[in-house]
Parts: structure tokens; C-alpha cells; sequence
């Protein structure tokens, strides 16, 4: 389990509660077995293949999602036989890799509430969200579930098709609620793939004949939108095939050929999915045009799709970072913003495209397009709808536009509307041929037929096969024994051929034709033009015999029959050709004179009233044309009238048309650069959350987190995948947190601001926490801000005063205490005014001194050495050249360096009067160390003079009254004095507590 270290407390109950575990291979081949519990580091990732779960070292940023990456290797190496489940988790984890499993028919489910909610339901819900999820439930209840899902799937693993007439009217069933239902016909997607996805679904909900599915979607209306995202499931990424992109980068400067500043590059991008394969063409045209110098024609990607859900993804423009792993790094930070674990399409890529809901069955298209790029969709039609949208692709190109599709798609059935330009990544170039096909322009259903039941659906269809072998046979007898016969439209249009109709038609010179006089044959035009007309003036059937047409260089004779056929308002021809014989080269002599005189005059009268006949057909013909010509110029100058005057509107509805687009143009630019100011005005927000060192929290009524700052997570364990989370579920470092989501609740539902100092645990840091009410422009309270502003350093400030002012208030009362025994002493050892002026100054001097050092020091701590130097220099000469002071670095406390200041100078005021420092030669030698152990240690200092006046060992001299350093050391510092007046003069040792007199002890520099 991968586990966040926020939560490694829960490893103990997992452990205890993990019960079985698969064989693992770890990636140096080292197996583990199912009995050993293992827990997988932070920078590791999990995956399957061949079977096997395999541990290995993540390779990239994009894998710091591990769920996403492990129902990913599943679905590559299981197919329609993973199953992801999702459970309670923090975060979007999981999300992408449920639609991996999904794209791979496989199983997908999260965890829902039947009362009892995930304590974490990020990411449940977020993978709910998009759609994919077949099954929301509970925890107890998916392994039943699962368990019933893998014994139903035994019965569907055949290949899907319909077996029999019922099935085939249950299916077209569906076809016709799915339909009523979402408004989208799949009648004519490819019957196996549809099976296969309604099976799926059959095998979800644990049905096992196609009749039980019909009923649960006419009872479920939400089964119909189920099955309807199962059907739109699109396999997409960015530069999907890189190989076929980069074919089609080669050809990306023909789009920009001959096109300025004023013009656009026109894209398609026909079923786009979640946009990626969009944003990617947008990628390859923009850097193109950025290599342009100057001129650069603007560009414009239409991209369509009937699921919303996935268009509402693609308007988004943000994507996980798995999903950008097949793109380059330059063009990643060139064209993406990094925000948490996913990517943000930047704005000016965005701008690009325009995504919107379109059918390519029922809506008409867009046209005057560059490139229309429709990978991987047709292979989801069948071919009769195909060889319908090919030729619709053709005429929304511009000429020689260019026609990108998927490696199983081809167009190899219209070589006559485009050219491949690379067979292997199927690029097509449209080929500008004039051509008399109709596009078959997409138009919407003009209404749902009233749904049937599925049992008499099927009772209308029980003698399916019958009716089916009753055709065959018709169609063999038609083939074999009738005449050769063509169906016309009233123009004369042939809209069906029959077999061996080549003998009395051939094609014309020119443009491909389908006029039938013109496609005659030699001595057939004339007649058949004449039977037409007389056909379609009089309604009757028209027959003519013996009509010779010159077949091979010689003549056939036929029976001609024109015969119409009516049905509603609208009327076609059936022209049959009936074979009489060859035609004879030549006749025998008649016996007699008067019987061949009769033949020839009949032919002769016969020949004349066909030609009367074709003259009155062709007579007739011309007056209706004159006619019809007549009228069609009345009509025509009417309709000139007409467009004169539509002509005019149209002018004046250039104007308001061209007024309101200047009008658009100047809102679009105000747009514009209110666009632009808000992209500033975020940009300045988000440098300053990133810069400042004030930790702000941005919640919304129902106290979940909207932003931060990232100062704030030295106070809450934040990480970006946090948004939307409660406040209160985060860990948090202050002492009494567990009033916060109380003063939250107060705030939002009261308007009223919260300020108070709070401290953090782990560290003695202090804050001024201020929570006020986050109002929106209409004054409505929205949230709340919390603030937390780092108060430490005046806490310590605060406290530190108080500290400074007792000292003061001690040290004040010290030094009063200090300067009434001073003078005390003084009159006591005094023998008259002036001997008591000159000690006393003399001794407040002394205290100056101390003072002045102790204030260098600021009062905290004061250095011996320093302190020894200033109590000598009055006496010892210019730069002490009468002293040797010895020591380590002692800093002394307050306390201890006003009395050992004073004791010093004594010693020193003794020794100038009456010992070492009163004669030339003199010299004093301080020195001091700390003796003893840690828990006893003592500070001791000695005093020892030499080159004095001589003094008698051993007794007291007159001057050396030492009595107030021994009454001070004793009294102040709680330490012991030791005098010994020996010949070379006088030496004391001074001996106090250190713990009580020495704060700090440092090596002295050398």
C-alpha cells in the first residue's frame, strides 16, 4: 500500500487486517510470498503485467499518481477482464486510470454511501464524476457483486451477433429507445461492436437474454444514458500514433500556402473526445505559425462530438500529467501550465479551438476546411454509412485540402474523390474532379415512431426467413428469364440498371451521363424519346414492335414498352427491351407482280406513320418545350424581380449585419482586454499567494478548502491535491485546534470576524490568527479568509520587556544596595571629610566603570576578561603594560559582575596605594579557570602582585584591609576569599558557584 505520511499511524491496523496477497515479482526478480505483508516507498510505483504485480522505481513526475498508473498496466494487460475499484481516498487519484479500464471494456466501480460515507470522498467521487463508474455501492456490498459479475460473464464470451429474427428485433428494439431516449441512432453503427457493448452492460446488471435487457430499458430511462457512454467510450491521447502525427506535420506548410494575414486555416476535428487530439493539431499549427516571418494567417479548429460530458472536459483544458507522458518537454512548458498534479492548456492554444455538439449522421457540416482530421471513428460505422460521410468529408474540403484518418480506416471505395498522400498514416488529399453525385447531406429525424412492444415486434417478424427465400427466388427468375429492362425518373435520369442492358445502351461522349436517349444506341433514340413522351403525357403504357437497333454491325429488332409506375406523388419509368430477331438482309422475290406491289406499299405506309408518329412525338415535344420555356422566362424574370429585391434586402442587411459585427468586434475587444486584465490580475494573486509570508486559507460555506498560501503548510500539512477538502480533516500543528472549526461555523453563519492569538505544538511559535467572513461583490457572505500572521518575535519581544524591567527594577535596587554599603563602609574605615570624599568617589568611579561595561554587554552577559581590564586600567597604565589578565572567555551574570567589579577594584585600588602598582617595577597578574565537575563547578580567580614594597609576611600590613571583598564575595556571590601577604606581596584567591555567576563559557579566539 502506498501510504501518505500523514497517515503512517494506519499501518498497524492495515497489517492486521491484510489476510491474503497475490505472488509479487519486484523488479530484480525477487519473488515474495503470499503470506508476507510489504509496504511500497514513497518514490516506487505498482504495476501488472503477464499477470503479475511488479514493483518498480518511479521514471517520471507523471507517475506520482500510483492508482492511475496501476489501473493502467492493468487495463493494457487485462482487457475486459480488470475490474478497478475505487475507494475512500483524498485527491483525484484513480480518476484517469478508471477510464483506462473503461476504454478497455473492463469493470469499474467506487465506493458509495447506503448510509455509512467514506471518511475520504475525494476520490471515489471524482472518478464518479466522469461517467465511467458502472457500479456506485457500498463496501460490503462489492464483493457479491464482483463475485456474480465473474460467473455472469461465462455465457457472453462467444462472438456477439444476432442468432435469429427475434434477436434481430430486439436489437433494432433498442436501437429505438436508445434513440427516444438520448436522441442519437445507432442503427447504423457496426452491429458486433454494439452487441458487444450491450452485453457488457447485460453482464453489469446480470441479465442473460437480450429480452430482459429490452424491458430494464423500458423501465429504466438512466439505462439509456448508460449504455448511450458505454457506446462513446473514445481511446484518446495527445499525438496518439506520434509516428502518424509526424507524417502529418510534413504536410502542416500546405495549409498555410497562398493564405495571409486576412485569412484563416480552417480545421475539423469530427468525434474529439476530451479534446485532446484537438489541442494536439492545435500544437502543430501553432508552432508553424510562429516560424512564419510576418502575415501569419489566424487559425481556427472546430472540434464536435454528441457527448457532452467529454466536451465539457475538453472546454476545460485540464489534463492529468500522465496524459501529456508521449509529449516533449519544450513543448510541455510551452504549452501547459503546471497546476498539482495536473496541466492546464494555456489561453492562447485554447482560443484556437471551438468545441461543440455535433452529429455527423444528423447535422450538416462545416465547410471550407484545410484538413479535417477523423481518426478512429469510422471503424465504429458500417460501411453503408461510410460510403455516406467519405463523400461528405470531399465536399467540405476546400480543393486539395487534406483528409487525416485513423491506421484502420481507408477510403479505398472513393478513389475518385481523393488521393493518398502516405498509405501507411492514411493522409488523403481531396481531388478537385467535377462530379455529378449528390451529397447525401445529414438531416434530423422527423420524428420517433410510437415504440412497440418487443413481443409483437417479433410476431410481425416470425416469417422472416420465408419472405427472405421468396425474394432469392424472384431475384434468380428476374435474372435468368426477363427482359433486359432500366427505371427512369420523369427527365429521363436512369436510377437502376438490370442485367444485359449493354446491347441497346452505351455511354456518351463527354462528363459521365445518365440520360437514357442520350446512352441509346444507334436507331433506338428516336422511338425511345417518342414512347417516353407519350408515356409521361398520357399515364398509359406505351409499346412499340419491330424498332431495328444496330448491334454489332448489324440490326436487331425489339419490342419497346415503356411502362409507369406510381407510388404517392411520385412517378418512375420502366423501359423494357424485348428481343424480336434479326433483321433480314434482304427479301425473296415476291410470285407476282401485284402481291409484291401490296408488300411494298405497306411497309411504305407502315414507315410513313411511324414517321408521322415520331414527327407528331417530336412536334408535341417542341411546343411543350416552347412552352415550358415560355414559362420558365415569365418564372425567371419573376424570380430576377424577386432577387433584385432579395438583393436589396440583402444589401441592407449587409449593413446592419457589417454594423452589428463592428459593434461585436469593439465588445469582442473590450473582451479582450478584460480578458487580458484578468489574466494579470490572477497572475499578480498567484505570485502574491507564492510570495507572501502570510499564511491565508480561503474556505467556502461548507468549510472547504478553496486555496492557501503555501506559507501556510508550516501550520496545516496541506498539499495541493487538498483543494476541496474540509479544513478540519487536516492535520494541524496548533495547541487548541479543536476550537476552530466552532469560531469557522460562527464566522460564516454570523458575518462577525474571529481574531486571537493561537501557538503552534512542535515549535514555540506564536500567531495572530484572524478569521473574517469572505464576501462577494453583493455583500453576501461566500466562506471565510483565515489569516495567520507570525507574532513570535513580539511575544518575545513582550517578554523580554517584562524580563528587562525586572532586571531594571533589580538592578536599580542592587546598585542602591551597592552604593549605601559603599559608603557605609567608607565611613567606617574614614578618618576625617576629605579621606571620605576621595574614597567615595573613588569607589563610585569603580561602579561607573562596572556599569559601563555590564551596559556594553546590554545587561545579559558580561565578560570577565573585559571586566578585570576596565577595573585595572585606572592603575596599571596605558594598555595594561603594569598587568598580565589570563583566562577563557567567562561571561558572568549581572549579579556576579557588579560584585566581582567592585572586589577588583579594591584589590586594585590596595595594590596602587600600598602594594605591587605603587612602585615602578610592580607588576599584578590576574588570573582565572573553572575547576570541578559539571554539577559543582567553580569559578575561581586569583590576584597576585609582585615587584611591591616589601611586606612582612604573614601579618597584616597597615592598607591591606580587605574586609569589604571578603564581606561582598561572600555575602553577593556565595563564594569563599583566601589573603596571603607574602614577601613579593600580596595574593587572593577568590572562589564562587558557578552555576549561580557564570552564564556561558566560550574558547577564547587564539
Amino acid at each position: 500500500t502506498h501510504l501518505d505520511p500523514r497517515r503512517e499511524s494506519l499501518l498497524p491496523s492495515i497489517i492486521s487486517r491484510w489476510t491474503t496477497m497475490p505472488v509479487v515479482q519486484a523488479s530484480d526478480g525477487t519473488r515474495v510470498a503470499p503470506d508476507k505483508v510489504f509496504v511500497i516507498p514513497p518514490n516506487a510505483v505498482m504495476t501488472i503485467a503477464d499477470g503479475q504485480l511488479r514493483i518498480r522505481k518511479r521514471r517520471s513526475a507523471a507517475e506520482r499518481l500510483p492508482l492511475d498508473t496501476f489501473f493502467s498496466s492493468l487495463a493494457d494487460d487485462q482487457g475486459p477482464r480488470a475490474v478497478a475499484v475505487v475507494l475512500s481516498g483524498s485527491g483525484s487519484d484513480g480518476t484517469l486510470g478508471v477510464r483506462a479500464v473503461k476504454e478497455a471494456g473492463g469493470l469499474t466501480l467506487a465506493q458509495g454511501s447506503n448510509g455509512t460515507h467514506a471518511q475520504f470522498k475525494e476520490m471515489p467521487e471524482s472518478a464518479a464524476a466522469t461517467g465511467l463508474v458502472d457500479l456506485v455501492l457500498p463496501v460490503e456490498d462489492m464483493g457479491p457483486r464482483l463475485v456474480a459479475y465473474a460467473r455472469s460473464g461465462d455465457h457472453l464470451k462467444e462472438t456477439p451477433e444476432t442468432k435469429s429474427g427475434r434477436d434481430a428485433a430486439e436489437l433494432r428494439l433498442i436501437f429505438t429507445l436508445v434513440r427516444a431516449r438520448v436522441g442519437h441512432d445507432f442503427s447504423r453503427y457496426k452491429e458486433r461492436t454494439f452487441l458487444r457493448r450491450v452485453q457488457r452492460r447485460m453482464q453489469v446488471l446480470q441479465l442473460t437474454q437480450l429480452g430482459d435487457y429490452v424491458k430494464r430499458l423500458q423501465q429504466d430511462g438512466n439505462e439509456a444514458t448508460l449504455l448511450f457512454r458505454d457506446l462513446l467510450i473514445g481511446v484518446t491521447n495527445f499525438f496518439r500514433d506520434r509516428e502518424a502525427f509526424a507524417a502529418l506535420e510534413k504536410y502542416v506548410p500546405r495549409l498555410f500556402e497562398g493564405k495571409g494575414a486576412d485569412d484563416t486555416v480552417r480545421v475539423w476535428v469530427p468525434g474529439c473526445a476530451t479534446g485532446e487530439e484537438a489541442y494536439s493539431l492545435a500544437i502543430l499549427l501553432r508552432e508553424y505559425a510562429d516560424k512564419l516571418t510576418s502575415g501569419a494567417p489566424k487559425i481556427q479548429i472546430f472540434a464536435s462530438d454528441i457527448d457532452e460530458n467529454a466536451l465539457a472536459i475538453a472546454r476545460n483544458a485540464r489534463y492529468p500529467a500522465i496524459l501529456l507522458r508521449d509529449i516533449p518537454p519544450a513543448r510541455v512548458t510551452r504549452f501547459f501550465v503546471r497546476e498539482g498534479a495536473t496541466y492546464y492548456v494555456v489561453k492562447e492554444l485554447r482560443d484556437l479551438c471551438v468545441f461543440s455538439a455535433h452529429s455527423l449522421i444528423r447535422d450538416p457540416p462545416f465547410s471550407r476546411l484545410d484538413l479535417i482530421s477523423c481518426r478512429n471513428l469510422l471503424i465504429y460505422l458500417n460501411t453503408d454509412l461510410q460510403a455516406q460521410i467519405i463523400p461528405l468529408f470531399h465536399y467540405a474540403l476546400r480543393a486539395n485540402g487534406i483528409l487525416f484518418l485513423g491506421t484502420s480506416e481507408n477510403v479505398s471505395r472513393h478513389a475518385d474523390l481523393f488521393a493518398s498522400l502516405d498509405k501507411k498514416w492514411r493522409i488523403f488529399e481531396r481531388l478537385n474532379l467535377v462530379s455529378r453525385s449528390v451529397v447525401a447531406f445529414p438531416t434530423a429525424a422527423a420524428g420517433h415512431a410510437e415504440l412497440r412492444q418487443g413481443t409483437a415486434l417479433v410476431l410481425h417478424d416470425a416469417n422472416t426467413a420465408l419472405a427472405a427465400l421468396l425474394r432469392r427466388a424472384a431475384t434468380i427468375v428476374t435474372e435468368n428469364f426477363a427482359p433486359a429492362y432500366v427505371v427512369v425518373n420523369k427527365e429521363g435520369e436512369v436510377v437502376y440498371y438490370s442485367n444485359r442492358t449493354g446491347k441497346y445502351l452505351e455511354p456518351a461522349e463527354g462528363p459521365p451521363n445518365r440520360d437514357l436517349v442520350t446512352m441509346a444506341r444507334r436507331g433506338l433514340r428516336l422511338d425511345l424519346r417518342a414512347a417516353l413522351h407519350r408515356t409521361r403525357e398520357t399515364g398509359e403504357t406505351t409499346t412499340l414492335e419491330n424498332i431495328p437497333v444496330q448491334v454489332n454491325g448489324g440490326a436487331q429488332l425489339i419490342r419497346l414498352t415503356v411502362l409507369p409506375v406510381t407510388e404517392g406523388s411520385g412517378t418512375l419509368y420502366i423501359v423494357l427491351f424485348n428481343d424480336l430477331g434479326l433483321a433480314a438482309h434482304g427479301e425473296r422475290a415476291p410470285k407476282g407482280a401485284d402481291e409484291a406491289e401490296d408488300s411494298t406499299i405497306q411497309q411504305l405506309e407502315r414507315e410513313l406513320q411511324r414517321t408521322k408518329e415520331r414527327l407528331q412525338s417530336t412536334v408535341e415535344e417542341f411546343d411543350t418545350s416552347s412552352e415550358e420555356l415560355k414559362s420558365s422566362n415569365e418564372e425567371l424574370l419573376s424570380v430576377n424581380e424577386e432577387l433584385q429585391s432579395a438583393n436589396e434586402e440583402l444589401e441592407t442587411s449587409k449593413e446592419e449585419i457589417q454594423s452589428i459585427n463592428e459593434e461585436l468586434q469593439t465588445v469582442n475587444t473590450e473582451l479582450s482586454s478584460k480578458v487580458e486584465e484578468l489574466d494579470r490580475a490572477n497572475a499578480d494573486l498567484k505570485n502574491l499567494f507564492e510570495s507572501t509570508q502570510v499564511a491565508t486559507i480561503i474556505l467556502d460555506n461548507d468549510l472547504l478548502i478553496r486555496s492557501f498560501t503555501p506559507a501556510v503548510e508550516s501550520i496545516f500539512s496541506l498539499i495541493p491535491g487538498d483543494r476541496g477538502r474540509p479544513l478540519t480533516d487536516i492535520v494541524s500543528r496548533l495547541d487548541d485546534a479543536q476550537d476552530l472549526h466552532r469560531e469557522l461555523r460562527a464566522v460564516v453563519d454570523r458575518g462577525h470576524a474571529v481574531e486571537r492569538r493561537v501557538t503552534a505544538q512542535d515549535a514555540n511559535l506564536h500567531y495572530l490568527m484572524r478569521i473574517l467572513p469572505y464576501r462577494m461583490s453583493d455583500k453576501q457572505v461566500n466562506g471565510a479568509l483565515v489569516t495567520f500572521v507570525d507574532i513570535t518575535n513580539v511575544i518575545r519581544a513582550e517578554e523580554h520587556e517584562k524580563i528587562l524591567v525586572s532586571e531594571l527594577n533589580h538592578r536599580v535596587h542592587s546598585v542602591l544596595s551597592s552604593v549605601i554599603s559603599i559608603t557605609t563602609n567608607t565611613l567606617k574605615r574614614t578618618k576625617n571629610i576629605d579621606e571620605f570624599s576621595d574614597d567615595i568617589l573613588e569607589r563610585f568611579h569603580a561602579l561607573a566603570r562596572t556599569h559601563e561595561v555590564l551596559s556594553k554587554a546590554r545587561w545579559i552577559d558580561t565578560s570577565l576578561a573585559d571586566l578585570v581590564a576596565a577595573e585595572l586600567t585606572p592603575y596599571a597604565g596605558q594598555n595594561l603594560r603594569k598587568a598580565q589578565i589570563q583566562g577563557p572567555n567567562v561571561l558572568l551574570v549581572p549579579k556576579a559582575a557588579l560584585a566581582l567589579g567592585m572586589a577588583l577594584h579594591e584589590l586594585a585600588a590596595v595594590a596602587a596605594r600600598h602594594g605591587a602598582l605603587s612602585a615602578q617595577r610592580g607588576r599584578v597578574e590576574v588570573e582565572w579557570q573553572l575547576r570541578g565537575n559539571r554539577s559543582a563547578q567553580v569559578l575561581e580567580l586569583s590576584w597576585t602582585e609582585q615587584g611591591g614594597p616589601p611586606v612582612a609576611a604573614g601579618k597584616k600590613a597597615p592598607g591591606f584591609d580587605l574586609t569589604y571583598v571578603e564581606r561582598d564575595v561572600h555575602f553577593e556571590l556565595g563564594g569563599t576569599t583566601k589573603l596571603e601577604l607574602r614577601r613579593q606581596g600580596l595574593r587572593c584567591i577568590i572562589r564562587v558557584p558557578a552555576a549561580e555567576n557564570v552564564s556561558v563559557v566560550k574558547r577564547r579566539p587564539d
